[in-house]
């Protein structure tokens, strides 16, 4: 279960780390909660199973482990929170609407155009997990939403069921086609992971982990199931 207080907590500090340079002389800055509320009410709606608060503290955490690589670590913690702020498993557009999300939050919140258009291009990169090499913020939060792909076996495999009950409305065959053609593209990557630390850590394990899914959804279709 999820801590909802820390989590709040998470958010405010990341939400003041990036406006502190962002607000004028005198103004002052809206109150963080009503903001943490709202994005932790659309991290707990009933058609998400794996897209959950413990995948966003996981990714938090990711970013904590991941932040000395980072340019700005407050701005890809806020991109965190965002990148799946909108998700309907059954919609192509979710980082784009999550990313318009942040655009229309962030400056309300009183975190600076600058860096509210950072938070939006981050969001966006999630869509294809592939950074620059000179992109340091986003080679961090890609990581840092990749690292389940070096996960335990058991921890992958928990992983890769709530993935399924999330798509539940799609016929296993196109499921799999589907699924697997999303691990040939990780596979394709040169490097799943881009910061250091991601790749001596969980590179390999995670190429096990998707080459062990692929060979799983190859297999022929068991019909008592």
């Amino acid at each position: 279960m999820a801590d909802l207080d820390a989590l709040r907590l998470r958010w405010t500090r990341a939400l003041e780390g990036a406006r502190a340079t962002g607000a004028g002389p005198g103004s002052a800055a809206p109150d963080p909660g009503p903001y943490a509320d709202n994005l932790l009410a659309r991290w707990q709606e009933p058609q998400r199973h794996y897209h959950t608060l413990t995948h966003l503290t996981a990714v938090l955490d990711h970013v904590d482990v991941l932040e000395k690589y980072a340019a700005e670590p407050d701005v890809v913690r806020l991109a965190a929170w965002f990148h799946d702020a909108v998700y309907l498993p059954e919609r192509s557009e979710n980082e784009e609407r999550s990313a318009r999300l942040a655009e229309r939050a962030l400056p309300e919140a009183g975190v600076s155009d600058e860096k509210t258009a950072e938070v939006a291009r981050l969001v966006r990169l999630t869509i294809t997990h592939d950074p620059a090499d000179d992109d340091r913020d986003g080679q961090v939060l890609c990581d840092a939403d990749l690292a389940i792909l070096a996960a335990s076996p058991s921890a992958y495999a928990a992983y890769t069921a709530a993935v399924r009950e999330e798509y539940h409305f799609v016929p296993n065959d196109a499921f799999r086609t589907g699924r697997a053609a999303i691990l040939h593209r990780l596979l394709d990557l040169p490097r799943l992971f881009r910061t250091p630390y991601g790749q001596t850590e969980w590179e390999a394990t995670a190429r096990w982990n998707i080459a062990s899914e692929l060979e799983i959804l190859s297999l022929p279709e068991d019909p008592a199931s």
